[in-house]
């Protein structure tokens, strides 16, 4: 290919080899989005931009679930130089106002399902609201064609997406990322799992979740793949997506994994060639149990926004460890304690990151900037874990969200991943509770499986036999649904708050 430093360029020659190649295909409605509709349709978004007087450089909001205009916007307005904003449909209306005023977006684009939701949350905004289009997420086409094409040469360095976090505590923080960042994370994903024109990856999430962005859909545009995309998951149809679109492989979360395990399902997919695990740990009784199930073996990586997604992920050989996100993927990685001291393998600290896919800051906050990444441009990521000897990552939990128990740090994940071996658990959060003894205690919040019957004593005694007495929890709670952030992790955060 030639020189491909932008998203743009990737999709022009995409469009000038293979303009039939299918990429997004969109099972609710049977379309197929080809790389050459796609470098028309970005032509015809060019147009009608600047016929409303949007320049390249501004930034554009998306308030979408999936759909095939969803995926065409998102590629297109990087690929023509404006900066993409993902919006998540899940935040509060005052997260969603705020989020909107400091993007600095001249425009959204949403569809009739969200319009009322988004106006709400624009009526909470101090600042004068930007301009809204509501669209079609299904139609073939949007815009009308331009006579004279559009040209805008973006550099490597221009930023491409704000994408913002999850922010367990406080606001969200908006995190920059230019096309050099995208493409390096994209690429290394593609070079890891083998990527070619031939592979096609199912994945069901969102286009305002990081994973679903680099992962399920930067990685299969550069590679010249192509993309199932429904437009929310269902475990009544996924397996019959992956038989009928020849899938090769699967990208998932946790929970997806969770929920197709509790499916009667049997059948096996030859043409599979992986499943790939991210945006929160997957417990190794899950993971050994649908591998056995399948027939097919998952890789679990580990990605994080400020990163592009791309942080840890295993091999696809005999080496690959249950219970770690991997080895480094394109970038450096070390652990180092309180004082910026790098660790010796086996000792536990906090996980620093350094590469090409590390952003550039968090916009317009640029003291959270300088306490986030230092002079020799190291990412502290907030998470705790170590280096094995072999070069694996392990991680054990958050700086802020370590249970001190009688001056002992306990990891929720190790109580979370006890509690989902049990039989009668689906998913599980454990966090901390003040305590007037041991200043913390350990509360957990789990949901139930289907026809499972709460039984305290019965939890108790399996949490006596799996963690001992000092790790079980002194207080359950039984829900229905976790909080989580936009990337799939539970906030336990907001758990302590709402619980206790």
């Amino acid at each position: 290919m030639r020189d491909t430093t932008t998203i743009g360029s990737v999709l022009g020659e995409h469009a000038r080899l293979r303009p039939d190649a299918a990429l997004i295909i969109a099972p609710e409605t049977g379309q197929c989005l080809t790389y050459g509709a796609l470098a028309e349709n970005t032509q015809r978004l060019a147009g009608y931009l600047q016929s409303r007087d949007i320049h390249p450089g501004a930034t554009i909001a998306l308030f979408l679930h999936n759909g095939t205009q969803t995926a065409a916007l998102f590629l297109g307005l990087m690929s023509v130089g404006y900066v993409v904003a993902p919006l998540n449909l899940l935040a509060q209306r005052s997260q969603l106002a705020w989020t909107i005023a400091h993007s600095e977006a001249r425009l959204i684009f949403t569809c009739a399902a969200h319009a009322s939701q988004l106006a709400e949350a624009m009526a909470d905004m101090g600042a004068p609201p930007p301009d809204v289009a509501i669209i079609d997420i299904d139609a073939e086409t949007l815009f009308p064609s331009v006579e004279t094409p559009h040209v805008h040469h973006a550099k490597p360095d221009d930023t491409a997406l704000l994408m913002y976090t999850s922010g367990t505590t406080g606001t969200p923080k908006g995190v920059l990322l230019s096309h050099a960042n995208l493409l390096a994370s994209a690429r290394a994903v593609v070079a890891w799992h083998g990527l070619t024109q031939d592979d096609r990856v199912l994945s069901s999430l969102p286009l305002y979740h990081i994973n679903g962005q680099v992962i399920a859909t930067l990685a299969p545009f550069v590679s010249g793949g192509s993309i199932v995309a429904p437009h929310r998951f269902s475990t009544t149809n996924w397996w019959d997506l992956v038989e009928k679109h020849k899938c090769t492989w699967i990208n998932m979360v946790p929970t997806i994994i969770s929920y197709l395990l509790n499916t009667p399902e049997t059948r096996s997919f030859p043409q599979l060639r992986f499943g790939r695990s991210a945006s929160a740990p997957l417990p190794p009784e899950h993971h050994k149990a649908f591998e056995l199930r399948f027939g097919i073996p998952v890789i679990e990586a580990m990605g994080m926004t400020e990163c592009a997604s791309t942080v840890f992920c295993n091999p696809h050989d005999a080496r690959r460890r249950y219970g770690s996100p991997g080895l480094p993927l394109g970038v450096e990685a070390a652990v180092v304690d309180d004082t910026g001291q790098y660790l010796a393998d086996t000792a536990t600290g906090e996980l620093v990151l350094r590469g090409p896919n590390v952003m550039s800051g968090y916009f317009k906050a640029p003291e959270k900037t300088a306490e986030a990444i230092d002079a020799d441009g190291w990412l502290r990521t907030g998470d705790l874990g170590y280096r094995d000897a072999d070069g694996f990552y392990f991680v054990t939990g958050r700086l802020k969200e370590l249970i001190i128990k009688g001056g002992e740090n306990i990891a929720p994940r190790e109580i979370d991943e006890a509690l989902l071996s049990h039989p009668d658990v689906l998913e599980a959060a454990a966090f901390g509770i003040p305590d007037a003894n041991y200043g913390q205690d350990i509360a957990a919040a789990i949901i139930l499986k289907p026809g499972a019957a709460y039984d305290k004593i019965a939890l108790d005694a399996f949490c006596l036999r799996e963690l001992g007495k000092f790790k079980t929890p002194r207080r359950w709670h039984v829900v229905t649904d976790l909080p989580k952030g936009p990337s799939g992790k539970v906030q336990r955060l907001k758990l302590a708050e709402t619980l206790n």
